[in-house]
């Protein structure tokens, strides 16, 4: 039985929960008044700020000075190409996990979590090394392919946890109607995990869109993303905090966007399997 939420405990909460969100949109709101500034302006104190005048001028010298596109091309691909990838190994692999059973699935999991512990710093010299020998440094294949490894443990982990919430007396139905293992897997077990699997694609492209460490490290022009699009505004003479704040907000508002408008299916995925 639910316990009943008293008035003031509801606004106590309504305004702790604005309060906290205010404070993790705050960073977002200031890069975005700081990329309407000069750059005289953006180094002043914060109400002064806000009383100078506003311009795009910011805008147009940022993408006079980088082919934004490019970079956002790079970005999309990368994102979207290390997920793709990254599902079709996954998914597999979940399945195998919640529907044959055995001792070491709990072990194998949590090995995997595990390696999103181990500093990025501590095997880039390797892999750098490595992309050098194969002739994929600097190119999108090499870094999608990082990209899809940081995360797959994410992306089977969470699979994981959708499908085993789906009844493996619906699957075994379908082997006994004559699915093979391939139909089973894509026609019983993906539509069913829909929710969780939109929900996953969504995490995991925003975790590769915002990837900056690989993404700067095994990167120079080609295969450029938005993140060294970012950082090419950080230079020996000085921080350029208006122009940085205009490609901030130029990096970020096409994530911002897509999480905007894909929220309910994110919230829904998450949540999928949790009220039985």
């Amino acid at each position: 039985m639910a316990r009943a939420v008293t008035p003031r405990r509801k606004a106590l909460n309504t305004v702790v929960a604005w309060v906290i969100g205010l404070i993790i949109f705050f960073p977002i709101m200031w890069i975005f008044i700081l990329s309407f500034k000069t750059e005289g302006s953006a180094i002043l104190p914060p109400l002064d700020v806000l009383r100078s005048s506003w311009t795009f001028e910011n805008y147009g010298v940022v993408q006079d000075r980088s082919d934004y596109f490019k970079y956002f091309g790079n970005s999309v691909v990368l994102a979207f190409g290390s997920t793709l990838l990254g599902l079709i190994i996954a998914v597999p692999a979940a399945w195998a996990m919640a529907f044959v059973p055995s001792r070491r699935t709990k072990d194998i999991l949590m090995w995997m979590l595990s390696t999103k512990m181990l500093p990025a710093v501590g095997v880039l010299y390797p892999i750098y090394l490595l992309f050098i020998k194969l002739g994929i440094l600097d190119s999108r294949i090499g870094l999608t392919i990082v990209l899809m490894l940081i995360n797959l443990p994410i992306i089977i982990w969470m699979l994981y946890t959708y499908f085993r919430e789906i009844p493996g007396e619906i699957l075994e139905a379908a082997r006994m109607d004559g699915a093979n293992l391939r139909e089973e897997v894509l026609y019983v077990l993906t539509p069913m995990a829909i929710p969780g699997i939109a929900s996953t694609v969504l995490l995991n492209v925003i975790l590769a869109w915002n990837e900056a460490f690989w993404t700067l490290n095994l990167t120079a022009a080609n295969a450029a993303p938005l993140t060294a699009f970012i950082a090419s505004y950080s230079s020996p003479e000085g921080l350029f905090y208006a122009k940085l704040s205009a490609a901030s907000v130029m990096a970020i508002a096409p994530i911002l966007i897509m999480g905007w408008f894909s929220q309910k299916q994110l919230v829904r995925g998450l949540t999928f399997g949790a009220v039985k």
